[in-house]
C-alpha cells in the first residue's frame, strides 16, 4: 500500500511538471506571436495582399474613375503583342540593368579590396563612398540633372582634355547612360560595404600558405579571395539585380523618360499607365510581368549559388 501511495504521489507530480511545460510552451508560444505581430500584419498589409489584389486586377480593365470590368487575359494579350512602348521600356530596362550591375559590383570590388589595404585613412574614405548610399535619391537626381546639363560641370571638365561634351539628358545615344552613371554613384557604396565585411572575415592564414607555395597576388585573388567572398558577392548581385530592374526616381527625375522613350522604364510606365492614363488594370499586368521577370531572375540565381557560392 505504502509504494502504490509512493507510485501515485511520483505520478501526480510528474503529471503536475508536465503540466507547468504545457502552459509554460504554451505561454511562449503565445509570446513569440505577439513579438511577431507587427511584422506579420506589415507582411499581409503592405505585401501579400497587394500582391493578391494587383494579380486579380490585372485581369480587369479599370479607368479609376468607373467601375472594374473583367477582361481575363485582354491586358496581357495586349501587353506582348499591340503594344511596342512596352517592349521598348523593357528593353530600356534590360540595358540598364545590363550595364549598371557589372559596373556597381566591380567598382563596388575594387574600392572594398584598396580599402583593405590601406592602413590609415580608410574609415574616411569608407564614409565618403558610402555617404550617396544615405543620400535621398530625388536630390541626388536634381543634382546630377544640373551636372549633365549642355553647359554643367560633366561637360566643363571634359572641356578641360579638349573634349565636346554631348548633351547628355537631350541625347537618345547618352541618357540611359548619363542615368546609369549618376545610379552607379548612388549605390555602389552598399555593395562596397558588404564585401570589405567579406574581405575582412577571410582568414589571413590562407593568404600566408598561399604566399608559401608561391602563389602570387592575383592567384591569390582567384583561387582564395573570390571562392571565399563568393557569399558576399551573391547576396550583392542578388540585391543589385532587384533594385536595378524597379530604377525608376532616377530616370523620373533626369529625363521623365525621354528623350523619346529611351529612358522610360517599366516601373515609370506602371506609374504612366496608372496614374496619368488612369488605366490601373492595364498596369497592374505590367506590374505581373515585372514580378515574374523579377522572381525568376532570383530563383535562376538560387539555382546557380550551389556551383558558384562557397560558404565553407
Amino acid at each position: 500500500m505504502k509504494l502504490d501511495s509512493q507510485h501515485e504521489l511520483i505520478d501526480s507530480s510528474k503529471k503536475k511538471v508536465i503540466k507547468k511545460k504545457k502552459i509554460r510552451k504554451s505561454a511562449d508560444t503565445v509570446a513569440a506571436y505577439l513579438f511577431l505581430a507587427p511584422n506579420i500584419l506589415g507582411f499581409l498589409a503592405f505585401t501579400a495582399i497587394p500582391l493578391v489584389a494587383a494579380i486579380i486586377l490585372s485581369f480587369y480593365s479599370w479607368p479609376l474613375l468607373q467601375s472594374p470590368e473583367f477582361v481575363g487575359i485582354k491586358n496581357y494579350t495586349k501587353l506582348f503583342f499591340n503594344d511596342p512602348l512596352f517592349l521598348k521600356v523593357v528593353k530600356n530596362t534590360l540595358y540598364y540593368v545590363g550595364v549598371y550591375l557589372p559596373v556597381n559590383l566591380i567598382i563596388a570590388l575594387c574600392l572594398a579590396l584598396w580599402l583593405c589595404t590601406i592602413k590609415r585613412g580608410s574609415w574616411f574614405f569608407r564614409t565618403m563612398f558610402f555617404l550617396p548610399v544615405l543620400t535621398p535619391t530625388v536630390a541626388s537626381a536634381f543634382i546630377w540633372k544640373f551636372m549633365f546639363s549642355p553647359d554643367g560641370l560633366v561637360n566643363q571638365m571634359l572641356s578641360l582634355v579638349n573634349i565636346n561634351g554631348p548633351n547628355w539628358l537631350g541625347d537618345t545615344r547618352f541618357a540611359m547612360i548619363a542615368i546609369i552613371i549618376m545610379s552607379v554613384w548612388k549605390q555602389f557604396g552598399y555593395n562596397m560595404v558588404i564585401f570589405i565585411a567579406g574581405i575582412q572575415a577571410i582568414p589571413k592564414q590562407l593568404y600566408e600558405a598561399a604566399m608559401i607555395d608561391g602563389a602570387n597576388s592575383w592567384q591569390r585573388f582567384c583561387a582564395i579571395t573570390i571562392p571565399m567572398l563568393s557569399p558576399a558577392l551573391f547576396f550583392g548581385t542578388v540585391m543589385t539585380v532587384i533594385t536595378s530592374f524597379q530604377v525608376f526616381d532616377q530616370a523620373v527625375i533626369m529625363t521623365d523618360g525621354g528623350p523619346v522613350n529611351s529612358t522610360n522604364t517599366i516601373v515609370m510606365y506602371i506609374y504612366q499607365n496608372g496614374f496619368k492614363f488612369f488605366n490601373m488594370g492595364y498596369a497592374a499586368s505590367i506590374a505581373m510581368v515585372l514580378f515574374s521577370a523579377i522572381f525568376v531572375m532570383t530563383m535562376l540565381q538560387m539555382k546557380l549559388q550551389r556551383k558558384y557560392v562557397h560558404y565553407e
